[in-house]
């Protein structure tokens, strides 16, 4: 980090930056919004934009878990910033890199999985992958993703958001060769116990080839993916 930048000395009371984590990881740090106040998303955000300044080519950076509150507060900062409210994300820089890699497909099994899979997507996109999310092709109508298995085929890593039985990531590993990313989803009646349900049917998978991420986690997920269709 340049000696001539330091971040505000009251930042140190709740947070502290990785603004090194590009350097180690080759990826930004996210900021994880629930559980902050609007008053500490305000000062992170400024705290981004003034370490931009002495940043010949900044990082995007991503806020996650972002409600239209937390979305206020980091626009009052960064104004270009981009939010989606589906997703629950802001990004800033509001473009995207370049893509480079391999491609990135992301599933969502029904339209209530879809906050989750476009948090994965949008993920994966500002981590500079060229990506395509395909939405509704749970396995309650198979002929959907069997459709796709041309996209589906021509993945480096495919991504699946489901709720309820959780079953369309193994059978979408049952059809392709890339490694598929399970996400559960808190989506489901009360035996789905919030995304427990389909958490454990998605570690029982029994096509290989599949791994899986928390519930909910979109963020997770689309990490993930930009990281395995990175360039080789």
């Amino acid at each position: 980090m340049p000696d001539s930048w330091q971040p505000p000395e009251a930042l140190a009371d709740y947070v502290e930056l990785d603004h090194d984590r590009v350097a180690r990881r080759g990826y930004a740090e996210a900021v994880y919004c629930e559980g902050k106040s609007p008053a500490q998303l305000a000062a992170v955000a400024a705290a981004v934009a003034a370490r931009s300044k002495v940043t010949p080519t900044p990082s995007t950076t991503l806020f996650t878990r972002a409600s239209p509150a937390h979305a206020e507060a980091v626009l009052g900062v960064l104004p270009d910033a981009r939010y989606d409210e589906d997703a629950h994300l802001l990004a800033w820089p509001p473009v995207p890199p370049a893509p480079t890699g391999g491609l990135v497909v992301v599933l969502a099994a029904g339209t209530s999985d879809l906050a989750v899979a476009r948090e994965a997507y949008l993920t994966a996109v500002y981590l500079g992958r060229l990506c395509e999310l395909v939405v509704d092709v749970g396995v309650a109508g198979l002929h959907r993703v069997l459709a796709r298995v041309p996209l589906l085929r021509s993945a480096r890593v495919v991504v699946v958001a489901a709720g309820m039985d959780g079953a369309l990531p193994g059978v979408v590993a049952g059809l392709v060769s890339a490694p598929v990313i399970a996400v559960p989803t808190s989506v489901g009646y009360g035996a789905a116990f919030g995304g427990l349900a389909p958490l454990l049917t998605m570690l029982n998978a029994c096509a290989p080839g599949v791994a899986v991420v928390n519930i909910d986690n979109g963020y997770g997920a689309g990490h993930l993916a930009a990281q395995i269709a990175a360039p080789l």
